[in-house]
């Protein structure tokens, strides 16, 4: 070969020969528990919702939990386009906005908004990363999850009777060095801003630690944390916190790569905590990022595409494997812990 080859341009080709299982649609209907469908995306256009719909039907995903409602009128706006109008199909949450911690009456305000974003109609609160991250008080530091001065936040939910889902860190490679070593390398070339490593971002360490400790302190509040309990790379630690912490559950999306690269502890763990996991996506719907998803967990499929598609994998390259779960795990992780939180049929 006379030019050298860029790492960049690798796409290798498997070789190996192994059996494919289309799953057109899943065994159990299928609630998405972790969905962004912001309201300037999805509220502008009738014909883009309809497509959605038809889609959903297609796969049997009974209902679509988005996670990015706003809140106020912004929330208002949203439940009129998705919930509203297409009743029983979208399940919107709230999110709650961190500036300004510090000031005189900030936690009263914020639960007050609270209440008033679940009486008009939102289903549980969404907390985004950059809460520990990038929002900082009225000093200039930091807020983290755990910090007393939000406390009432938490309580709050938990006495309007809603879950809480928090993203906190994660992936752990996005606290390394973006060197040679980096398992998301790719993923960080196209995407920098998730680098989160040195300068004023705190460790992931630090981070994993301030959310559970946030769970520890509101035993009466249900958490739910996204991408397999924020720390998907260490199942022995998210299995310690489950086993810790029963106002704790889970959802896997986004998160099929990391759980399908190690099947035989995904599956035991499938089986041990089968009524505290949620089925969730973290991405755009579309009928072929379902049936995946479906593939992934019912079927005994061996090094297959975690993203369908992909000219290189997103998030790292290598491949998955099936973790053919039993119905009885099947129908709680695809509907009914989903129902059951959220106050579903």
């Amino acid at each position: 070969m006379d030019t050298p080859l860029l790492h960049r341009d690798y796409e290798p080709r498997s070789e190996l020969v192994t059996e494919t299982t289309e799953v057109l649609r899943p065994r159990f209907s299928v609630i998405d528990a972790h969905n962004h469908l912001p309201v300037e995306d999805w509220g502008v256009d009738p014909d883009r919702r309809a497509a959605l719909i038809d889609a959903l039907d297609e796969v049997d995903v009974r209902a679509v939990v988005n996670l990015s409602g706003g809140s106020g009128d912004a929330l208002h706006r949203t439940l009129d386009a998705l919930d509203r109008a297409y009743e029983g199909r979208f399940v919107t949450f709230c999110n709650v906005n961190w500036e300004g911690v510090g000031e005189p009456g900030w936690a009263e305000q914020a639960t007050a908004q609270l209440r008033e974003d679940v009486a008009a109609g939102a289903k549980g609160l969404k907390v985004f990363k950059e809460l520990g991250l990038r929002y900082r008080d009225t000093d200039g530091r930091l807020v983290s999850p755990d910090d007393p001065r939000i406390a009432d936040v938490w309580e709050q939910a938990g006495e309007l009777g809603i879950p809480v889902l928090i993203h906190s860190a994660d992936p752990v490679a996005f606290f390394r060095p973006l060197d040679r070593h980096n398992e998301r390398y790719d993923e960080l070339q196209r995407r920098p801003n998730w680098h989160f490593y040195g300068g004023d971002f705190p460790a992931f360490e630090e981070l994993i630690a301030a959310l559970y400790r946030t769970i520890e302190a509101h035993p009466h509040t249900r958490f739910i944390t996204a991408h397999v309990g924020c720390y998907p790379e260490n199942l022995g630690f998210v299995s310690h916190m489950l086993d810790r912490y029963p106002n704790m559950y889970t959802d896997i999306s986004a998160r099929i790569a990391e759980l399908g690269r190690a099947p035989y502890s995904a599956r035991k763990w499938f089986l041990h905590y089968a009524d505290r996991i949620l089925y969730g996506t973290d991405v755009t719907p579309s009928v072929a990022m379902y049936r995946n998803t479906y593939r992934f967990l019912e079927t005994d499929d061996e090094y297959f595409d975690y993203a369908v598609g992909a000219r290189i994998p997103p998030q790292g390259r290598w491949k998955i494997y099936g973790l053919f779960l039993p119905d009885e795990v099947l129908s709680k992780v695809y509907y009914d812990n989903a129902a059951s939180l959220l106050g579903l049929d």
